[in-house]
């Protein structure tokens, strides 16, 4: 069962998403917490979390940007700090980080 699937631009193909070093930390961010976390982990009871680096989610601006399927839920300006709280409060605690969303496309609610 997968629980979530995270998808990160972190490889922009237009200047004005963010910076490619940016992203480039924040994805390396992304899977060593997804790793210190354990969500990949296939006995995880809530399911395994999937991660993916993408070119280009076309939001291009305040990147990099994580889409969270399937709450559908998208951060913008994620850091490589940002990431790790958003791991921690959102995908395993279940608790959005409002105040860094700039779009919501859900499939299911919170």
């Amino acid at each position: 069962m997968i629980s979530h699937h995270l998808l990160l631009c972190a490889t922009p193909a237009k200047a004005k998403c963010c910076d490619p070093s940016v992203g480039a930390a924040t994805w390396e961010a992304l899977k060593s917490g997804v790793r210190a976390l354990d969500l990949e982990n296939p006995q995880r009871r809530e399911g395994i979390v999937l991660r993916s680096k993408v070119d280009c989610l076309r939001v291009c601006e305040q990147g990099p940007v994580l889409l969270i399927w399937p709450d559908g839920l998208w951060y913008g300006g994620v850091t490589p700090e940002r990431v790790q709280q958003i791991l921690e409060r959102h995908v395993v605690g279940g608790e959005p980080c409002n105040d860094w969303i700039i779009r919501r496309t859900p499939l299911r609610s919170l």
